[in-house]
C-alpha cells in the first residue's frame, strides 16, 4: 500500500512539476494561480531545487529509498528545465552597441508615482540618450517636469498621458522626441474596448502618417481578482501591434510565457517580439527591486514589430534603491529595410 501511495505521489508530482515549468503546453499559462507561479521562474527553479534535495536525503532510508530517488530526479529535471530556459532567454548583457543615426532608443520605467524621485528618470533618460520614455504610473504633472528638465538639458521631448482620474497607478505618460515628428494620441476609454481596463495605456500615431505607432502598456497586475481583467488587458495590446510598424513599452504586467497564445505571425504578442529576449535580457526580473534581479520577474518590456531590429538591451539595477519597485528597462533599435 506504501508503494502503490508513493508512486501515485511521484506521478502527481511530475505532472505538477511539468505544468509550472511549461504551463503552455496545457494552456495553464493564463490560469490562476499557476500564471503567478510561472512569472517567478527563478524562484520556481530554486523550489525544485530544494525538492530535489530532499528527494537525495529521503534515499538514505531504505524504506524510502525508491520515493526519494523518484522525486529527486523529478526535482533536478525541473530545475534543469527552468534554469535552461532562463538561459536562453538571456540573463544579461553589459550594455548598449555605439548608435547609429537612425537608432531609436526606448525606455520603459514603472515609476510608482511619487516613489522614484524625478531627477533620477532624468537623469537615466538623458544619460541613455534616450528617443521614447514610457511612464506607467507617472502623472501628467510629473511627465512635463521631466520634460521641461530634459529640454534644458538639450533633450526636449513631447508630453502625451491617458489617464483613469485616479491615484498615481491610473495615469500613463508617454514622452516622444521631436526628431521622430508629431505624434497625436488615439482617443481611448476605460471601458476595455479601447484601452486597458482598470490601469490606462497610450496609444500615439504619428500625424503624418510615417513613423512607428507608439504605445506605452500599462495591464493590470494578475491579481486573483482581476484575472479577467488581466487577460482582455493582454488581447488588447496584442491587438495593437496588429499593423507593420508599433513600438510598445511599458508594464505588460506578464512574462513571455504569459503571452504564448496570443501571438500572430510568428510574434510574441500580437506581431510583435520581445527586445529583451532577443539581446540576451529575457531573464532578467524588471520586478520586484528588493529582490536581486536574477529572482525576479521579467514583467517589462519594449516590444516591436518587424520594422525594428534590436541591438541591445539594458535592465538598469544600479537604481534599486531609487524609491520605487520595479527596474528601467531601455533598449536599442534599428529600423530594417
Amino acid at each position: 500500500m506504501l508503494r502503490l501511495t508513493g508512486i501515485l505521489i511521484t506521478i502527481a508530482a511530475a505532472i505538477a512539476a511539468a505544468i509550472v515549468t511549461w504551463p503552455q503546453f496545457f494552456r495553464l499559462e493564463q490560469t490562476f494561480p499557476i500564471a503567478q507561479l510561472v512569472s517567478l521562474r527563478p524562484i520556481v527553479a530554486v523550489g525544485f531545487a530544494v525538492i530535489a534535495l530532499v528527494g537525495l536525503l529521503l534515499c538514505l532510508g531504505r524504506r524510502s529509498r525508491g520515493f526519494g530517488a523518484g522525486i529527486a530526479m523529478i526535482g533536478i529535471l525541473a530545475c534543469a528545465a527552468n534554469v535552461g530556459i532562463l538561459v536562453f532567454r538571456g540573463l544579461g548583457t553589459s550594455g548598449l552597441p555605439e548608435p547609429t543615426a537612425d537608432s531609436v532608443r526606448v525606455m520603459t520605467w514603472n515609476t510608482a508615482g511619487e516613489a522614484t524621485d524625478v531627477d533620477a528618470i532624468v537623469t537615466t533618460a538623458i544619460a541613455m540618450d534616450v528617443d521614447i520614455v514610457a511612464l506607467p504610473e507617472t502623472t501628467d504633472e510629473t511627465g512635463k517636469a521631466i520634460a521641461v528638465a530634459m529640454r534644458e538639458r538639450g533633450n526636449p521631448m513631447w508630453v502625451h498621458e491617458e489617464n483613469y482620474q485616479g491615484w498615481d497607478a491610473t495615469y500613463t505618460t508617454l514622452l516622444i522626441s521631436p526628431k521622430l515628428g508629431d505624434y497625436a494620441v488615439v482617443e481611448s476609454d476605460s471601458a476595455g474596448t479601447k484601452n486597458t481596463s482598470v490601469v490606462p495605456s497610450v496609444v500615439a500615431m504619428p500625424v503624418n502618417g510615417e513613423g512607428p505607432t507608439v504605445v506605452a502598456v500599462h495591464a493590470v497586475a494578475p491579481r486573483q481578482n482581476d484575472m479577467d481583467h488581466w487577460r482582455s488587458d493582454l488581447r488588447w495590446i496584442a491587438d495593437q501591434c496588429a499593423s507593420a510598424n508599433v513600438i510598445m513599452a511599458g508594464d505588460f504586467n506578464a512574462t513571455i510565457d504569459h503571452m504564448s497564445r496570443l501571438g500572430a505571425d510568428g510574434g510574441t504578442l500580437g506581431r510583435c517580439h520581445d527586445a529583451a529576449s532577443l539581446t540576451g535580457n529575457g531573464g532578467v526580473g524588471t520586478w520586484d527591486t528588493a529582490w536581486p534581479a536574477l529572482l525576479g520577474a521579467p514583467i517589462d518590456h519594449v516590444m516591436t514589430t518587424d520594422a525594428w531590429r534590436p541591438t541591445g538591451s539594458v535592465v538598469v539595477t544600479s537604481l534599486d534603491g531609487s524609491g520605487g519597485d520595479h527596474r528601467p528597462v531601455i533598449v536599442q533599435l534599428e529600423p530594417v529595410g
